[in-house]
């Protein structure tokens, strides 16, 4: 049965979880294998450019809810989850009637909380509505020996997190093929967790590459990038020093398994869709809320701002949008709060909130604009200070509060590995461009400002949970467990 065209469009979100950018198919990688998105990209438009708000998952979801920036909502850090306010964009078409549903991981506080779905499914939340409290201890940071979990998690088999996975996709692919889906247009938002560390492939995707034909991380073998703050993420986040180059190789080949584990999760849910007959009335969008090192740099994870990390895949696809164009123009995840309320033919915020975002419909429909901003900041755990990112056309620009910037010409340096800021005396263009990436980024935020505020916070949410001592004990792991390990944490050992 076919969904009548007359009425708006259904808006399915498609997001996953710490998948770097380059690793498709559609965006030029040699070895993965991603055939579901590649064919998504084909029949829609790929933005080339998009970024995540702040390269760590909990701020990063409360900004795309919100479709605010970090430092205006205050949601600094993994244990600052979103709670239902400020009002998301969920609520919004919610509120106006539309059916908003989510399956699988939000990273929010509660389910208590009004969050604006009608029905949340399967939802993960952050653990005991708190987070990873340990993260808020920027000024004097303990030890965090959760890192050794990394390289000893990677291998061949299930984890908690790829079950996770398929119960999400069993859900959603039932949810999209009810009868009830054909009666008003909806918005859904399907959360899968993988490629996400534990570094477990299942054995069919794992098969797809071998560790010997995988090439060692960029920078591998090369000293560190010489700057202080990305030293302090390095030693909280000592991930690298558990990986010899056979364990490196190990490790990307079960991120690419996990990445193609993951491209077969969202194949499953498009052929729901088609097989519904609502493929051709609903607009698609396709995202991570950040990226993964995998070792670039010496760096495992997110947390930096190097493409990698605060770099994120972003495709649409549907009703009204150009089919196989890749766009240039700089994107970011709070412009989905614009494109839902645009696709659902929702006026913008009626409280007058002065939002960045806008409709990546409108903006796959546009001519490439080099002036458009691409914006990501860090103030999570293992970092001193404020971290903020700001991209133009070929430049990167990353201001550090009291400690000196970096400078990339993203064109001529795509790995990253030349930071250009030491050379401004000698060179008149790279001083402009240093002017520029400053200029850009106080149009946005005074960094300072917003560095003193997010530490104030922290401060207060630190002797909220009980100081200093309770932030280091309670809570401490490496990746948020599913919802049954909750469930099970909250029950506790059996007697």
């Amino acid at each position: 049965m076919q969904a009548p065209q007359t009425r708006a469009p259904n808006f399915l979100i498609l997001i996953s979880d710490e998948h770097r950018k380059d690793a498709m198919g559609c965006a030029g990688h040699p070895i993965v294998q991603t055939p579901n998105l590649d064919a998504l990209a084909k029949r829609g438009t790929l933005f080339n450019a998009a970024y995540t708000p702040s390269p760590m998952c909990v701020p990063t979801r409360a900004a795309l809810a919100t479709g605010d920036w970090v430092h205006k909502t205050g949601h600094w850090d993994s244990a600052t989850p979103y709670d239902g306010s400020p009002r998301s964009w969920m609520r919004q078409l919610r509120d106006a009637g539309r059916e908003v549903v989510s399956i699988g991981k939000l990273h929010f506080r509660s389910s208590e909380d009004d969050n604006g779905f009608s029905e949340e499914i399967l939802p993960m939340h952050v653990v005991g509505g708190v987070g990873w409290a340990i993260g808020l201890l920027r000024e004097d940071p303990p030890a965090y020996a959760s890192a050794a979990e990394l390289a000893a998690d990677v291998g061949v088999g299930s984890s908690t997190y790829t079950d996770y996975d398929l119960a999400i996709t069993e859900a959603a692919e039932t949810w999209l093929r009810a009868p009830a889906r054909q009666d008003q247009p909806w918005a859904a938002f399907v959360s899968l967790v993988s490629p996400h560390y534990p570094l477990t492939c299942p054995a069919e995707f794992a098969a797809l590459y071998d560790p010997a034909d995988m090439d060692l991380p960029t920078g591998h073998g090369t000293p560190a990038p010489d700057h202080p703050e990305l030293r302090n993420i390095a030693d909280f986040f000592h991930y690298d020093r558990y990986f010899d180059e056979q364990k490196m190789r190990e490790a990307k080949a079960a991120y690419y398994g996990l990445t193609s584990f993951m491209d077969a999760c969202v194949g499953r849910v498009l052929q729901a869709l088609r097989d519904s007959g609502q493929l051709e009335n609903t607009v698609v969008l396709y995202v991570s809320d950040h990226g993964d090192m995998m070792g670039d740099q010496g760096f495992w994870t997110k947390q930096v701002m190097y493409e990698a990390s605060a770099g994120v895949p972003m495709i649409l696809a549907g009703p009204g949008v150009p089919q196989g164009q890749v766009v240039d123009t700089c994107t970011n995840l709070t412009d989905v709060a614009a494109t839902a309320r645009e696709i659902s033919q929702i006026p913008d915020d009626i409280h007058n909130r002065d939002l960045p975002g806008r409709s990546l419909r409108a903006l796959a429909n546009a001519p490439y604009d080099p002036d458009r901003t691409g914006f990501s900041e860090y103030h999570d755990g293992g970092s001193k200070t404020g971290t903020f990112m700001v991209r133009w056309g070929a430049w990167k620009y990353v201001y550090y509060v009291d400690q000196p910037p970096q400078l990339f010409n993203l064109h001529d340096d795509p790995q990253e590995l030349h930071d250009l800021s030491t050379n401004a005396d000698a060179h008149p263009e790279i001083a402009a461009a240093l002017a520029e990436g400053k200029t850009r980024l106080l149009a946005i935020c005074n960094p300072e400002e917003v560095n003193a505020r997010a530490f104030a916070d922290q401060r207060r949410k630190i002797e909220a949970l009980g100081g200093e001592e309770a932030c280091r004990t309670a809570f401490v792991f490496n990746h948020t467990p599913t919802p049954a390990e909750q469930d099970k944490m909250r029950e506790g050992p059996a007697l």
